[in-house]
Formats: structure tokens, sequence, C-alpha cells
């Protein structure tokens, strides 16, 4: 019985800190542009939790998606969960423009 404990204690160790790197912004499909939306460029998309990652690390991760030579401009943000999980169900929209 201390044997399974002490197994499933680990256990609930290894998923708890896999868990924390889980919720870091990563990329997904982007929106398509709307009417009136700037569509210069290339588009990308970041899937993040607004209580785990802070804005900037959004739009660091969304820069670091835009070629060189581009800036990552936010579009828009919607929480529709088609491309995103449930764990980080926000996903934002970046135009990737030329540097002026």
């Amino acid at each position: 019985m201390r044997f399974a404990r002490a197994f499933l204690a680990r256990i609930a160790a290894t998923v708890a800190l896999a868990g924390c790197s889980g919720l870091q912004p990563y990329p997904t499909l982007p929106a398509a542009a709307r009417p009136g939306e700037p569509e210069e460029g290339s588009r990308v998309a970041i899937c993040y939790d607004r209580l785990v990652s802070s804005l900037d690390e959004v739009q660091q991760a969304a820069q670091q998606e835009c070629a060189e030579g581009t800036v990552a401009t936010p579009v828009r943000t919607d929480w529709r969960l088609e491309h995103c999980p449930v764990l980080l169900p926000a996903r934002a929209t970046f135009a990737c423009a030329p540097k002026k």
C-alpha cells in the first residue's frame, strides 16, 4: 500500500510539472481577414490563456512566428475553441506587417 501511494504521488508530481509547460502560448491557424482589417503581409495566431500568459509573452510568441523584417501587429482575439484547446482558449491573430 505504501508503494502504491508513493507511486501515485510521483505520477501526480510529474503531471503537475509537465502541465506547467503545457500552458505556454503556441502558434495555431490564424483567423482570416474580415472586411476592413489589414491584409498586407502574412498572418500568425497564438493560443494562450489570459490568466497564465501576459500580453507581452503572446506578442513575443507572435513575433517569433513572423518573418524577419516584419512586426507582429495585433488584429483581434477570439475564444471560439475551434483552433485552441480549453486550457488555452484565447486565439490572438497578428498581421506580420513590414517594418517602417
